[in-house]
């Protein structure tokens, strides 16, 4: 007995030891399924796994940096159940760590990072606390689905082992949310919010005022909101967000990295102002508020001096209130008013954008006015104008209505949105490329790539979700990946296994028949 109890033993630390000299097995790369895809990706060996006892270093003593690995860990508590602590110091190579570090490497840029994976350490390096949240956005998508969920899952939280070196293409990545046709309260566009940051888009353009509903408050002109703010397609009340909303929306934004950009549109889509100051009409007499769609009908006086009084009002509270260093001041369809008349308006809104220390962006409509350098226009429709925005010396932001309008409907059994553009399914909103839509037209001038979101048909959050998923990341790998990387026949699959995070996310999604 005692000669077959050694011979048992000797068997069983032979079979571990042999098992323990088994290689891991390196990463499946075709298994990863990020959205945008990183610049450059290498396999390693075996896996990371996150459990109670792994621990947040910061090798840096930078505040900033430490807010960002807290939004880490707000991600991760929730579903995995476990505490994690932060600890500042130097510890490159301290086991079960996720390890956040900041260094000085140019190709980066300020939004770009490292990550590295190996069994005892995740290492995250970037250049500015802003590149290593859009760090944390991959490696969310690194672990499982399961990850996104806002209850406890008992589950592995393993991470492949590998090497990630990304940075953007675009310095403009965005999406805009139409909260003037149907208002959306603050949750609701915090939430909107969330889903940019996942995509690691970093411009979030709210379109303020239109016929149908003025909805930011202005101290100096109260009935904007007390009589503009009432109302929204068709009928019933509207709303609006007091300063302190707002601010608090910014902030919100800020924290994600993302700069809000607020429009006020005009000389055209002015009624909801024009019926709460009469003065501002040409005739002296307030129109009838408006529940309706169509659109062009409206304009601001534009030779009448009351006009520039208000619009340099509502400019100079919005930049007090708005940190980032853009106004839009829309600029489209503003079908009745001359075009004398409307250069004009442009010219002397210009100025008083630049006059207040911001950045002048409006639809491509505003390349015929005498746009001084640095103004950017936003081409959605015009191609010429996005031509002649570039020879006057400005920039372009691409949002062609055809390829990336969020409101359009996904086919003709689509029951939200519009068609006036086409249908555009899943392939049609990422199949294509900014620097090959306009022949001719030279990528340095294309300063970036944003989705908008026009809300006639949109009145819930889950509507807004509809739309948006699965377009939404799509056009966010336009504007982030290197077109070469890009390929409709692999995405459709990547994009595909996000369906489990929409669903732990709780995202109304629209199951597109174009994704496998």
């Amino acid at each position: 007995m005692k000669n077959l109890f050694q011979v048992l033993s000797l068997f069983v630390l032979a079979a571990f030891a042999l098992s323990s000299c088994t290689p891991a097995q390196q990463t499946d790369l075709s298994e990863l399924n990020l959205i945008p895809i990183p610049c450059k990706i290498e396999a390693g060996n075996g896996y990371f796994e996150i459990d109670n006892q792994t621990k947040i270093i910061l090798d840096n003593q930078n505040s900033e940096l430490g807010e960002v690995a807290q939004m880490l860990i707000k991600h991760l508590c929730v579903a995995t159940g476990f505490d994690f602590v932060i600890e500042n110091k130097s510890a490159r190579n301290s086991k079960n760590s996720i390890l956040f570090q900041l260094n000085d490497d140019k190709e980066l840029g300020r939004e770009g990072y490292d990550i590295d994976v190996n069994p005892k350490q995740i290492s995250i390096n970037s250049n500015t606390p802003e590149g290593a949240f859009r760090a944390i956005q991959t490696l969310r998508q690194l672990l499982p689905a399961e990850i996104e969920k806002s209850e406890f899952v008992e589950k592995e939280w393993k991470v492949p082992s590998l090497s990630i070196r990304d940075y953007p293409r675009f310095e403009h990545r965005g999406a805009m949310l139409d909260v003037s046709r149907h208002f959306f309260g603050v949750e609701d566009v915090k939430r909107f919010i969330d889903f940019l940051a996942a995509y690691k888009m970093n411009k979030f353009h709210m379109h303020l005022s239109d016929d149908q509903g003025w909805r930011i408050e202005i101290k100096s002109w109260p009935k904007l909101t007390s009589i503009g703010g009432q109302t929204q397609v068709g009928g019933g009340y509207g709303g609006y967000y007091t300063q302190n909303e707002y601010t608090e929306i910014v902030n919100y934004a800020h924290k994600r990295y993302i700069t809000l950009i607020p429009e006020i549109d005009m000389p055209g889509h002015t009624n909801a102002a024009l019926a709460s100051y009469p003065e501002l009409n040409e005739d002296g007499i307030a129109t009838e508020l408006y529940t309706g769609t169509t659109v062009g009908f409206s304009t601001l006086a534009t030779r009448k001096e009351i006009t520039y009084k208000f619009v340099d009002d509502v400019i100079r509270e919005l930049a007090e209130l708005t940190p980032g260093p853009y106004i839009h001041i829309g600029g489209d369809e503003s079908l009745v008013t001359e075009k004398d008349d409307y250069i004009y308006f442009i010219d002397r809104v210009q100025d008083i954008v630049l006059s207040y220390g911001k950045t002048m962006v409006g639809w491509d409509e505003i390349a015929h006015a005498n746009l001084k350098p640095n103004a950017i226009a936003q081409f959605w429709a015009h191609k010429e104008n996005a031509i002649l925005a570039a020879e006057k010396k400005g920039k372009v932001i691409f949002s062609p209505a055809q390829n990336i309008y969020l409101d359009m409907k996904y086919d003709s059994t689509t029951q939200l949105g519009l068609s006036w553009a086409g249908y555009t399914e899943v392939m049609e909103s990422y199949d294509w490329d900014p620097a090959s839509l306009i022949p001719d037209f030279d990528e340095s001038n294309i300063y970036g790539v944003e989705s908008p979101l026009w809300s006639e048909t949109i009145e819930t959050m889950s509507d807004i979700e509809y739309m948006v998923f699965p377009r939404l990341p799509g056009i966010a790998e336009i504007a982030w990946s290197k077109p070469e990387l890009r390929d409709w026949d692999t995405y459709k699959y990547r994009l595909s296994a996000h369906k489990d995070r929409f669903e732990a996310m709780n995202i109304n999604y629209y199951n597109s028949p174009q994704i496998p």
